[in-house]
C-alpha cells in the first residue's frame, strides 16, 4: 500500500498531531498509522515500509554459509522483515523457507499478502513448515537436499529451548552453524529483544540485550541486524 507521504513526513505529522491534541505520541503514530491503512498501528506501518526499503539491501550483505540473527522486541517487524528476506530470495531465482512454532501457514501467508513482495510465479520455491517438532536435526533433515543459495528462516530461536527431549539451544545452534557452512544456505534466526532493554538509553538492540533462557555463545552468528520503530541496524559479528 503505497503511503500518501514519505515516512518521516508523516511522523512530523503525528507529533504534530499529538501537540495540537495534547494525547500522547505514540497514540498520534497509530492514528496515522490508521489514516494509511494501516489499523494495526505504527508499528506495522513502520515495519513494513522499512522492510520494504532495506530487504534489497540486507539481502545483498548475506552470503551462503552466513548464520543471521534479527532481533526485535515483539510488533517491530523482525517476522516481515524475515519473510521480506526470503522474497527477495526465491525472486532472485532462490528457493527460501519458513520454519515456525510461532504461525499458522495460513498467518504467513497473510502476512506474505500484506508485505507483496513476493512474485506469484515465485511462490513454489518458497515453503513453510509448522511443524510442532522443529528443532536444528528437523530443519537440517528437511532441508538436507536443497540447493547451495536456499534462504531458511527459523522463527524463533527461542522456541528451540522449549522441549526437554531436544538437544540444548547452544548444541542446536552449533549444528545450524555447521549446516549453512557445509551446504552454502544462509539461516535467518527470530530472536526476541529481553523486556529489560530500554529504548530510551539506547536506539536499538544489541547482541546483549537478546532474552537468552539458557547460555548460548551468541558470537556463532556472523551477522546480525536489530528492528527498532521501523529502522534497522545491520553488524558483522565475526
Amino acid at each position: 500500500m503505497k503511503l500518501s507521504a514519505p515516512v518521516y513526513r508523516l511522523k512530523r505529522k503525528a507529533k504534530l498531531l499529538s501537540r495540537q491534541e495534547k494525547i500522547p505520541l505514540h497514540q498520534a503514530l497509530d492514528t496515522i498509522a490508521a489514516q494509511e491503512g494501516y489499523p494495526g498501528g505504527w508499528s506495522l506501518l513502520a515495519a513494513k515500509h522499512s522492510a520494504s526499503a532495506s530487504s534489497a539491501k540486507l539481502f545483498r550483505r548475506l552470503e551462503p554459509g552466513d548464520l543471521v540473527l534479527v532481533g526485535a522486541r515483539p510488533n517491530h517487524g523482525k517476522t516481515l522483515l524475515s519473510l521480506e528476506l526470503a522474497a527477495e530470495a526465491v525472486n532472485a531465482g532462490n528457493r527460501a523457507a519458513f520454519f515456525t512454532l510461532e504461525y499458522t501457514a495460513a498467518d504467513v501467508e497473510e502476512r506474505l499478502d500484506i508485505l507483496g513482495a513476493m512474485r506469484d510465479e515465485a511462490r513454489s520455491m518458497f515453503q513453510i513448515d509448522c511443524s510442532d517438532a522443529i528443532h536444528a536435526a528437523y530443519i537440517e533433515d528437511r532441508m538436507a537436499a536443497t540447493p547451495r543459495g536456499t534462504l531458511i528462516a527459523v522463527d524463533y530461536l527461542q522456541l528451540l529451548d522449549q522441549k526437554r527431549e531436544t538437544p540444548e539451544l547452544s548444541l542446536q545452534v552449533r549444528s545450524l552453524k555447521e549446516f549453512a557452512r557445509h551446504k552454502g544456505l544462509i539461516i535467518v534466526m527470530i530472536a526476541q529483544i529481553d523486556r529489560t532493554y530500554d529504548s530510551a538509553a539506547k536506539s536499538f538492540p544489541s547482541i546483549e540485550d537478546v532474552r537468552l533462557p539458557n547460555r548460548l555463545d551468541l558470537t556463532l552468528f556472523n551477522k546480525a541486524c536489530f528492528l527498532q520503530n521501523g529502522e534497522i541496524q545491520f553488524h558483522t559479528i565475526n
